[in-house]
């Protein structure tokens, strides 16, 4: 039977219906491939800021080590150790104390022997063909990660795992001249699976997120324990190597898609780094699954309207035929992008219901296209606190700095974070912890002016922005800075008991300190590590002494 034969009522509800499906199909793809699109670039985004933010956080402590041991090898016990018998090993034993993440600190003779060591561990033995003193008697050494040789059996992993470590040593300057021997230390590797758990947090909702930390060789020694020791060959360690940070979809070896960031730990201060390549991970397939569930709710929703509309069209006659071509040009214009809606067509009840039914079903489609700009938008902001985050930092500044450059004014860098906030996640839980951090974004919420922003840059680091004349700009920092650490100084309710945290804070303005706001922000930063050197729960001016730093206490 040939389809010009059926009767008008059957044409017209099989041409609505599978003009529906037609315009449904259309419109799917479009916002398949749109919303794809932006997820996978805001995705990877996101996994590119994750790899660099810990691949700072890894350099930063492992400079904060070999500082301190610096620090250590000045003290007087160690560089005249005949004059002061005895006094070595309480030395060690006390920093190791201090800082449990040393496993093992020791103080070794000139010629190789263990002279004092924490807990009395290796004491007596001569150590002079290993690396931490063939190397650390000439100058700083710091080795990269390795399993334990000689106190494998003495300090066992709590978990039956290989003890690995990093290695610090250096020579330590005797008081008359020349060398009094060469201070070493085992830095325990479970400081590194530390960080790793304190970035995943904000990550675990992602399904598949993983993250790794790759040697200059190749070799993974941090990640899966699957894939602990493996070696990688990944176009994205090749391109991190070269000192770049950003992310790609590559193919890894076990044959899928992962949406891949990656950065190069470059070290930090006067520490060189080790070469370390931080890279997170996530599977194509799981990173896209939102936008297949949308594209899903799409078509169904099309082919129930398509249902409706044959129903509708069965009961459409004659004079229905051109007011339908009118609707079929303007779906056919919404495909080619000429046209934004179905024109409404006033005449019979069937043709009106129609064309508004098919007015409501583009609202819809629209509506899910304000959705996609919602995930968009909380791209720009931090889950947890609802604070923006630093891709939303980076929208505010580019506005921030344009505005000010117009007007003349200024911008006040004030980075900080909470002085006692491990200590709450330790005895408390991550979920007291999550709770504290919320109140604490609404603290700040409420010491912002109109122009102010305030920014969770990851775990317990905030920055606050203000703006306002250059003039004015010191003081009115410092005031804000004082109002800031007496508000977080109050006690904090959690559903798991009363919290306490204090604030340190660094403080640089912009453009005084620098035309980049990159620049400001770090020197920002620099006055924050200042303000914990000078004893916590201060804030700290960039470039206002002698040495370039004056704390004030709130």
């Amino acid at each position: 039977m040939r389809i010009t034969s059926w009767s008008l009522r059957t044409q017209t509800a099989i041409a609505l219906a599978l003009l529906m499906v037609l315009l449904t199909t259309i419109l799917t793809a479009w916002v398949g491939r749109l919303a794809g699109t932006r997820l996978t670039a805001e995705i990877g985004q996101s996994l590119s800021e994750t790899t660099f933010q810990m691949a700072e956080k890894l350099d930063r402590t492992m400079w904060a080590r070999v500082s301190e041991l610096r620090a250590f090898a000045t003290l007087p016990a160690l560089r005249d150790p005949a004059g002061r018998p005895g006094e070595a090993r309480q030395l060690v034993d006390g920093l190791q104390d201090a800082i449990p993440l040393f496993s093992w600190i020791g103080f070794l003779s000139p010629e190789g022997v263990v002279v004092a060591a924490s807990d009395g561990l290796l004491e007596g033995q001569d150590i002079s063909q290993r690396p931490v003193y063939r190397q650390g008697k000439d100058g700083l050494f710091v080795g990269d990660v390795h399993d334990a040789k000689l106190l494998a059996s003495k300090l066992p992993d709590p978990d039956g795992r290989p003890v690995q470590f990093v290695d610090i040593a250096m020579p330590v300057d005797a008081v008359g001249g020349g060398h009094s021997g060469v201070l070493t230390a085992h830095l325990s590797w479970r400081w590194a699976e530390s960080i790793e758990g304190t970035f995943m947090v904000p990550l675990r909702e992602r399904i598949g997120v993983q993250l790794f930390v790759v040697g200059v060789e190749g070799t993974v020694l941090l990640g899966p324990d699957a894939m602990r020791g493996d070696t990688l060959d990944l176009q994205a360690l090749g391109r991190a190597a070269g000192g770049d940070n950003g992310w790609i979809i590559e193919t890894w070896p076990d044959g899928e898609d992962y949406l891949t960031g990656f950065a190069l730990g470059m070290g930090h201060d006067d520490y060189d780094g080790l070469g370390w390549r931080v890279v997170a991970r996530q599977p194509v397939a799981e990173a896209l699954a939102p936008v297949r569930t949308l594209q899903r709710d799409i078509f169904l929703a099309g082919l129930g309207f398509a249902a409706a509309f044959a129903v509708l069209g069965w009961y459409a006659v004659g004079p229905l035929t051109a007011p339908l071509r009118r609707i079929a040009e303007a779906a056919d214009g919404i495909r080619k992008g000429d046209g934004r809606e179905i024109p409404r067509i006033d005449g019979a009840h069937e043709i009106t219901s129609l064309s508004l039914s098919l007015r409501a079903l583009l609202d819809s489609l629209l509506d899910s296209r304000r959705d996609l700009r919602d995930m968009e938008d909380r791209a720009h902001s931090d889950p947890l606190t609802g604070l923006p985050n630093r891709l939303g930092l980076e929208t505010w500044l580019a506005e921030a700095t344009a505005r000010c450059r117009r007007e003349s004014r200024g911008l006040a860098f004030l980075a900080f974070d909470l002085d006692g906030f491990k200590r709450v996640n330790d005895t408390m839980g991550h979920g007291a912890g999550d709770e504290l951090l919320q109140e604490v974004a609404a603290r700040l919420r409420g010491s912002l002016r109109g122009n102010d922003v305030v920014v969770r840059l990851g775990g317990d680091e905030f920055l606050l922005i203000l703006e306002g004349p250059a003039s004015a700009a010191e003081h009115q920092a410092e005031l804000v800075a004082a109002r800031l650490i007496q508000a977080l100084n109050e006690p904090i309710e959690t559903s798991d008991g009363t919290a306490r945290v204090g604030c340190s804070i660094g403080i640089a303005f912009w453009p005084h300190d620098g035309e980049n706001p990159d620049d400001v922000r770090r020197r920002a930063d620099e006055a924050l590590y200042a303000a914990k050197a000078a004893g916590k729960n201060r804030a700290v001016v960039h470039g206002s002494a002698a040495d370039g730093r004056v704390a004030r206490s709130a």
